[in-house]
């Protein structure tokens, strides 16, 4: 492990978040250990004083490495990425890059938000539950898109190539959930379609799946 002998980075995150997700990820990719601590979303565990001293947005995933603290999983993930180099998360050619950018943020600004508990428990309880699926179905529909459209010839096993990198961690969880929770058809998306596929081939992104997280419950 790449942090033996250190001591071990703490992970706050919540089963289900594609968050909290896609650090899991990258601390897998890295080889790093780490210790689990559940946020109960659903109960309220991020409204705790305790947890708001760590993150005062009171979101996840949160990173504490000794006497660092992190809050936002991008920021996370480039800090892991900057203090444990290898494998690098970002390719060496410039144009690589910039797609990856590209790929990271429309799912991180255009697809998740719109897709977040709060917000959607906020439709469903000013608008109605037909509403909310509307409202984030149009997100992904759009995100994917667009991600349709940026990555089909820059797509090789994974989204720019053959190597995982920056975009693969936003859009492994992305998927996830838009096929899982959302019921999202991928059809008219083959390029992320086949970069799914090759994901579920990798141990590092199975272990960092939902339903193998401590906090998942039992049935899902």
């Amino acid at each position: 492990m790449a942090n033996s002998g250190a001591e071990k980075l703490k992970l706050y995150s919540y089963w289900r978040s594609s968050c909290a997700h896609r650090v899991r990820i990258a601390l897998a990719l890295k080889g790093l250990e780490y210790e689990y601590i559940p946020v109960n979303l659903i109960k309220g565990d991020q409204f705790d004083p305790d947890f708001k001293k760590i993150n005062p947005m009171g979101t996840v995933p949160a990173l504490v490495d000794g006497d660092v603290v992190i809050n936002d999983s991008f920021a996370i993930i480039m800090y892991l990425d900057e203090k444990y180099p290898e494998p690098p998360l970002l390719p060496r050619d410039i144009h690589k890059r910039a797609v990856n950018f590209q790929a990271m943020s429309i799912v991180l600004s255009g697809i998740q938000p719109h897709q977040n508990l709060a917000v959607i428990r906020y439709i469903e309880e000013k608008i109605n539950a037909e509403e909310k699926t509307a409202w984030v179905n149009n997100a992904i529909t759009k995100g994917f898109t667009a991600l349709e459209k940026l990555l089909v010839n820059s797509a090789g096993k994974h989204a720019t190539g053959d190597e995982i990198y920056l975009a693969d961690l936003f859009l492994a969880p992305q998927i996830h959930g838009a096929i899982n929770r959302f019921q999202i058809n991928m059809e008219p998306y083959p390029t992320l379609a086949k970069c799914y596929e090759s994901y579920n081939e990798l141990p590092v992104f199975q272990n960092a799946l939902p339903e193998k997280q401590p906090d998942a419950p039992s049935t899902i």
